[in-house]
């Protein structure tokens, strides 16, 4: 059951995303998710405690985030598989835990900027989401973190919700947006949250390990589609480069990604007024435009689109063999 809800999540939120007057009324699972978390960092993570205390509050911390959020998902799908098309319900909650829609129109709106307003108003739209200085960008690194952001985004808010709902159901899928709404707000090597974030963090990577692979693997894919070359290219650089990427996770698409545009992206980056030296991923051109976040889209699109035919496939499986 949890796989045919999960590709019916995913149609429901690709075709509908969530709905404005939705969030207007009772907010967002992150939202939610956040609230706890940000209640637990400021109960638990008190100014003066020692490095041990610090660890060992975070590690108590994850305990909430992971199973208050996995027992209330519970609850609300044993309510709602009691009700007639029970199922639909439940997919209709669990679509609120995928952001392909969203992700698409967030990064279509860099694009969109940069034709329209020019740089200043590529840097007001790529704020929107990522965490580096925008200032610091000219016109190709707004379009380049707009790319990074996709590909990332890609197997964050949307690979890895859909295989943890696909592994456990709704639990599975909240307690997986838990901990990485908590990874965001927390995993950061910040003198407040090196310590007490350190559980969340090294969870976050644990768990977002299997969809980074399978992320990797669907732009490869998404790419063939288009450019046998650049499917090529895209293997070769995710072979190469990958694994160099600070984060266990993120190199991935973002390789993938990279050498299917034949770009370079990641590199040296700034947060906060601090340089981040990062590997490079890809050894294409660093001076990318619109042009190719809308290049990068179109593979997203695709790639996507594998990703709910695979887990079609996998629904019509399982009902074969049942």
């Amino acid at each position: 059951m949890s796989i045919a809800t999960t590709l019916l999540a995913l149609l429901i939120e690709a075709t509908a995303g969530y709905p404005e007057r939705v969030f207007a009324a009772i907010g967002h699972p992150v939202i939610w998710f956040g609230n706890l978390i940000d209640r637990l960092d400021r109960a638990l993570n008190r100014p003066g405690r020692s490095s041990a205390f610090r660890k060992a509050a975070g590690f108590a911390a994850l305990l909430v985030i992971v199973t208050v959020p996995a027992l209330a998902a519970f609850t609300v799908q044993s309510a709602l598989l009691l009700l007639p098309y029970g199922a639909v319900l439940v997919a209709l909650v669990a679509s609120s835990l995928i952001a392909q829609r969203s992700l698409h129109d967030h990064v279509l709106r860099v694009a969109d900027a940069l034709d329209r307003e020019g740089l200043e108003g590529g840097r007001k739209a790529v704020s929107q989401i990522v965490g580096r200085d925008p200032q610091s960008l000219d016109e190709a690194g707004v379009a380049r973190a707009a790319i990074e952001s996709l590909a990332e985004n890609f197997s964050d808010g949307v690979v890895a919700p859909v295989f943890w709902l696909v592994v456990g159901g709704l639990p599975g899928g909240a307690a997986y947006k838990a901990v990485n709404t908590a990874d965001s707000m927390i995993g950061h090597k910040t003198e407040r949250h090196r310590d007490f974030g350190y559980a969340s963090a090294r969870f976050d990577d644990l768990i977002n390990l299997p969809a980074s692979r399978l992320s990797a693997l669907l732009i490869i894919a998404a790419a063939a589609l288009l450019d046998r070359e650049a499917a090529s290219r895209a293997w070769r650089t995710v072979r190469r480069d990958a694994r160099h990427h600070r984060s266990p996770n993120a190199g991935w698409p973002e390789a993938a990604m990279a050498g299917a545009l034949d770009l370079s992206l990641a590199g040296p980056r700034v947060y906060d007024g601090v340089t981040v030296d990062d590997a490079l991923m890809g050894n294409g051109r660093r001076d990318a435009n619109a042009e190719d976040i809308r290049a990068a889209l179109k593979l997203y699109r695709r790639a996507d689109g594998l990703l709910i035919a695979l887990v079609a496939a996998l629904a019509l499986i399982v009902t074969a063999l049942s």
